[in-house]
């Protein structure tokens, strides 16, 4: 999945666009391939398999605690599916209102950013280059120094990346266009998560889904790093930004400073770099 998403980005004859795609699909192959894997006597990865002596083995099994869950949710199976077409009435429609041209503009804002949503698994990095694709390339809507300045300015602040869209959506549509920018991308995630919970309880305890969990998950990863990857490669340009990178990643990982101060730290260091001209030959 890093590869192949680092491949997806970094190729002039595939389309930009492209990641809205090729991500899920990524996403079902890591799963399949664990669920196959799972299924053959010697299984590469490390599972737990049904035991023969256990006829019951394998399928759900609610405990007490499983159903106080799902007690305290409240929400039915056919609350569930509501839910999932709520979300599917949304996408659906929305996709519909621009592509036939009747979509003003935060419908068309809230189009781009709820399908996005619905597309993005493994957190906010993942949906920088679908992010920088959408609306630097595409629309057109900021420029390529400006998205990096705002994925900065988000880093550096309270709440997850999913809070990038408030910044582009802000730089298109003012006060309006933040509003409607941070509904559209955190409504998918918000909406579907009432959908899954009254099965949680159910699929959580069968093996072979515990299995999927693992193979998706991993793919995930990978899509984050492939995210890490692309990043680097486009805001380090030269020697002082790989310095600030190394400094900054070292505070991080090392020190484990909390992330605004990480960001503060490279706003000096950068500065410093710069004022003094050190590294700043490009590569």
């Amino acid at each position: 999945a890093c590869v192949v998403s680092i491949l997806v980005n970094g190729d002039y004859n595939i389309p930009s666009n492209s990641t809205q795609v090729i991500y899920p699909i990524l996403l079902i192959g890591g799963g399949l391939a664990t669920y196959i894997d799972y299924s053959r006597e010697n299984s590469i990865g490390t599972y737990v398999k049904k035991d023969p002596s256990d006829e019951e083995s394998g399928k759900s099994k609610m405990s007490a605690e499983d159903q106080k869950m799902v007690n305290k949710i409240g929400l039915t199976v056919q609350d569930g599916l509501k839910y999932f077409f709520l979300w599917l009435f949304l996408l659906v429609g929305s996709v519909a209102a621009v592509k036939t041209g009747v979509a003003g503009e935060f419908v068309t804002l809230f189009e781009s950013f709820f399908r996005i949503g619905s597309l993005i698994f493994g957190g906010g990095v993942v949906m920088i280059p679908m992010a920088q694709s959408e609306f630097v390339y595409e629309k057109g809507w900021l420029t390529d120094e400006q998205f990096f300045q705002g994925v900065g300015l988000v880093q550096s602040l309270p709440g997850p990346m999913f809070n990038f869209s408030a910044f582009i959506g802000a730089l298109h549509g003012g006060f309006t266009g933040s509003v409607v920018g941070e509904i559209g991308l955190m409504g998918p995630g918000f909406i579907l998560i009432f959908a899954i919970l009254p099965i949680w309880a159910n699929f959580r305890h069968i093996l072979w889904f515990k299995a999927v969990l693992k193979g998706l998950n991993a793919s995930a990863i990978g899509l984050i790093v492939g995210g890490c990857v692309f990043l680097y490669a486009k805001s380090v340009k030269c020697a002082a930004d790989a310095m600030v990178f190394m400094l900054a990643g070292t505070l991080a990982g090392f020190y484990n400073l909390d992330a605004p101060f990480v960001i503060l730290s490279g706003v000096i260091f950068g500065s410093v770099f710069s004022s003094l001209e050190l590294g700043q030959k490009p590569y």
